[in-house]
């Protein structure tokens, strides 16, 4: 049996990962609309990734009898008026992510629950690399948006990106 605490807050995990997915659908749609469909190819990726995210805690939960409690997802309420701001608002997104992950990793250490632990272990290290990876996409906007050229190859090489659904064993 799950400990209350850590139970509740992997349900609201469930909803910051799904409003995740709204949040880089949204981002894709801003891309879409520049015409960069690279770039919106990346964010249509990273928003499965966040749905599939969503659906590992919700599997948990399920896989450890624990009842799963959908809420509401707010609209993203991020307002985007230049090729970096999806970028910087995306950065800043998955460092509150990674804080949430922290933050159940602690009330599972606390309750002494290692099975949840070792659960989130995985989402530790992705963590890692999309704040890596949200950090990547800013630097190269810095070096290259600003040169038509140098877009064009950069939005060519996000456009290249394939969805690869996680493989984490519940």
């Amino acid at each position: 049996m799950l400990n209350q605490k850590v139970a509740d807050l992997l349900n609201v995990q469930i909803n910051k990962e799904l409003y995740s997915a709204y949040l880089y659908l949204h981002f894709s749609n801003f891309y879409h609309e520049q015409g960069l469909d690279g770039f919106a190819n990346w964010y249509q990726v990273q928003a499965q990734e966040e749905r599939d995210h969503a659906m590992l805690f919700v599997k948990y939960l399920q896989n450890n009898d624990a009842p799963v409690t959908y809420e509401a997802i707010d609209k993203p309420s991020v307002e985007l008026k230049e090729r970096m701001d999806p970028l910087a608002a995306g950065l800043k997104h998955e460092q509150y992510v990674t804080g949430l992950i922290h933050a159940i990793y602690e009330a599972a250490y606390e309750a002494r629950d290692f099975r949840t632990m070792q659960f989130l272990d995985w989402f530790v290290k992705e963590q890692g690399e999309e704040e890596t990876n949200a950090s990547d996409l800013v630097k190269k906007m810095e070096l290259f948006g600003g040169d038509a050229k140098a877009l064009y190859m950069l939005d060519s090489e996000l456009g290249g990106r394939t969805y690869s659904a996680p493989s984490l064993v519940l």
